[in-house]
This record gives C-alpha cells, structure tokens and sequence, in this order.
C-alpha cells in the first residue's frame, strides 16, 4: 500500500538515509549533556554549546538552498553527511570549550544542509494531497531513530563510555552517506519530472524573499517554537530529572527514546488529518496539547508518569514538524521550494540559537520548574498566532470562501540538477 502511494524509490532512499542518521542524532543526543557533564562544562557552557550547533545552522541555512539549487539533492545530501559524521566522531576527544564550540557549529551547518536537501526533494516529489503523508514518514524516520539511538546509546555506554557513543554515531552517519552515494539517483520526481535546472521563462520574476517568507510565516514559527523546545529540553530536562525529580542519570537516557517514540506512533495519523482537515487547524490543535503536557510535567513525581508525558508531548509537538513543512509546500510553486525551506529551517536554528541561552538562565536563576513553564508559554503564543492567522491555510480559507495571497505564478518544475 504504502509502495503504491510513494512509488518514487528515491524517496525511500532518502528515508533510508534519514533513519540512519537519526539513530546517529538519537545516539549522540542521548548521552550529550552527561558527556558534558562529566568533563566539567557547566550548565551555561552546555547552553551556549548548544547555541554554536543553532549558529551553524543559522549561517548555513540560507545558503543551503542556494547549494540545492546549483548542485542538487545527492550531492548536498553526500557531502552534508560525511561532514556531519566527522564532526560527531571528533567530538568526545576534543578537551576545550572553544574547540567544542567549533565542531558544533560545524555540526549544526552540515545537519542543516541536510535537512534543506531531503525535505526539497521530497516536497517536490509528493503532490498536493499527500504531502503531509510524505513529511510524516520523513519524520518518522527520524523518529525511529531517536527511539533506537537512546537504545543503542545504553549498550555503547556500557562497553565504550560516552566516547564510544559519538563514534558510533559518525560511523552510522558515514553508513547512511554510503546509502546516498550507492542507491539515489536524484532524478525522477512526482508526475514524472526531473530534478533539473531550468531556465526562467523571459519576463518571469524571480519571487522576492520576504514574500516566501510572510507567505510561510506560521510554519516558519512553528519550527521555531520547535527547535527553542527541542534544544532546551534536550539539555536541561535530564538535569531536571537528575536534580529536581531524584531520577537516576542512567535512566534519563530512555527519556529521549520515549518522546521519538510519541512522535512516531502519531505521526502518520497526524499527516492524514493535515492533509484532509487543513495544516494549520492540526498544528494548533497539537500545540495546545502538547504546550498543556509541558506545564503539567512539573507536577509528576513517578518516573513512569513523566515518562508518559514525554510521550505524549513527543505525539504532538515533534508531531507538529511535517505537518509545518506540508503546509508551507501546498502554498510555495516547487521552484522555490529550496528557498523556502532554508527560511524554515534558519527559523528552526533561530530557535534552538535562542532557546538554550534563555533557558539556562531560567534553570540556574529560577529553577528546573520555572523553565518548563517558559516553555509552555512559547507553545501558547504559537497557538494565539495560528488563530490570529488561521487563514493562511488555504483549506480553511476555501471554506471560509476567503482569497488567500498567491505567490507569482510559476511553472511547477523542480529547480534541482542531478
């Protein structure tokens, strides 16, 4: 079933090489803040590490979809990869916090260039009714590698040490490089196009970038909102637990693995419901949810119930991210598409670029707690935009029999090479 709704084998290559390289996030991610914690960084080093990761990210964005766009998704994908997994497996034997800042940095801009191919060349090879469909199984890639990562990261630890731990990430990132270079052929898109370059057609305006931007706007919050989340709690919320809740640190790993989890057993159903009901409506639903378990988890006391609720909020905030990237490739012509989602995913860095800093004020000056409802509160504020600007999603404004705002029409072709 699923084969005959994607037919497209290189979309499964590009799962193929996801799941792996989220197996390699999941692995690192797991045992990041105890790595650090072990070798003396303090809780606002951790942040401003973490910060670095955002800033590379943040400087390799934009230019990410400049480098789609002129060398195309295998290669992009290709060479991100391989520098991502030299980043991860230099990691654990540099000693200095400026040295560590330097391999996360470098680490951020080669994920991010990953991200932008992947998700460019999937939302250009998927159509209008089942890009969230695609996007879901995209992040349930990812997803299934964070549950099996933390899994992983258990073994490792045990025979290797942490060190081990990002070894084995860069080798399973090198794998999934590997799978790239052997299996994608980077050519045959939705409807039988072809990830070429093609020259504009005389006249054609090139569509400026605040208007992709203005037109993305919710999704591009969304994915903000998510990485200031993401980036914070990965960092602090095992500490939480360490110091605030009397969680051994051992079981702080399984944390992460539970939220992928939430997020994988959702996801599929949650792209569905986009794809039928509007974009928009589910990721609001979603936030609103997933912000309430957030607020909530500061009460919990048993391992188990925290763990519940890290499932949950992983079955609707990491839910929300595909659901945001097919939002924003029903409403942007293909040939841009690579632009868009380097906006997006420099949103996504400015977010974990602002989101560790912050919180780890919170965490030393207030309080574990007290960082967990600053949290809650950016999900509600991207619940009151999306109601504000709940006529972006063009299924919600077709009901409402409201014109939405058109980017310049183009040719829907996509603008990679091979």
């Amino acid at each position: 079933m699923l084969l005959r709704r994607i037919p497209d084998r290189n979309v499964w290559i590009i799962y193929a090489a996801i799941l792996l390289l989220g197996v390699a996030y999941g692995v690192s991610i797991a045992v990041l803040a105890i790595h650090l914690k072990e070798h003396g960084i303090p809780e606002l080093a951790m942040g401003g590490l973490a910060a670095a990761f955002a800033l590379g990210i943040v400087a390799f964005s934009i230019p990410s979809g400049w480098v789609v766009q002129r060398f195309g998704a295998k290669k992009t994908l290709l060479v991100a990869l391989l520098g991502y997994a030299t980043c991860v497996s230099i990691f654990p034997f540099l000693t200095t916090t400026s040295a560590l800042s330097i391999a996360r940095f470098f680490d951020g801009s080669f994920s991010v260039a990953v991200w932008v191919a992947a998700e460019t060349a999937l939302l250009a090879r998927s159509d209008k009714t089942n890009k969230a469909f695609v996007m879901s199984l995209y992040a349930m890639s990812l997803g299934l590698g964070y549950v099996f990562g933390p899994i992983l990261a258990m073994g490792v630890v045990k025979a290797a040490g942490t060190t081990g731990t990002f070894v084995a990430a860069g080798v399973l990132a090198f794998v999934a490089a590997a799978v790239v270079f052997a299996r994608f052929d980077g050519k045959a898109t939705a409807g039988g196009e072809h990830e070429e370059t093609h020259a504009p057609e005389a006249g054609t305006a090139r569509t400026p970038g605040l208007t992709i931007l203005w037109r993305i706007k919710s999704s591009c919050l969304a994915t903000f909102s998510y990485g200031y989340f993401q980036a914070s709690v990965v960092l602090f919320l095992p500490l939480f637990l360490i110091q605030s809740k009397g969680i051994p640190k051992e079981r702080t790993i399984l944390i992460t693995a539970f939220f992928a989890l939430g997020m994988l057993l959702s996801t599929t159903v949650v792209g569905r419901l986009g794809d039928r009901y509007g974009h928009l409506l589910v990721m609001r639903v979603l936030g609103a949810l997933g912000g309430t378990m957030v607020a909530s988890f500061v009460l919990l006391s048993s391992f188990e119930a925290m763990c519940g609720a890290v499932f949950i909020a992983g079955a609707t905030l990491a839910a929300i991210s595909p659901v945001s990237l097919a939002l924003q490739g029903v409403i942007v012509p293909k040939s841009d598409l690579g632009r868009a989602n380097a906006f997006y995913n420099a949103c996504y860095a400015a977010g974990m670029l602002l989101g560790p800093p912050i919180s780890s004020v919170f965490f030393t000056k207030k309080g574990g707690a007290e960082m967990l409802i600053h949290l809650a509160g950016i999900w509600a504020t991207f619940v009151v935009f999306t109601v504000i600007f709940a006529n972006d999603d063009p299924k919600r404004a077709a009901r409402k029999g409201i014109a939405t705002e058109a980017l310049p029409a183009k040719p829907e072709t996509s603008a990679l090479p091979d």
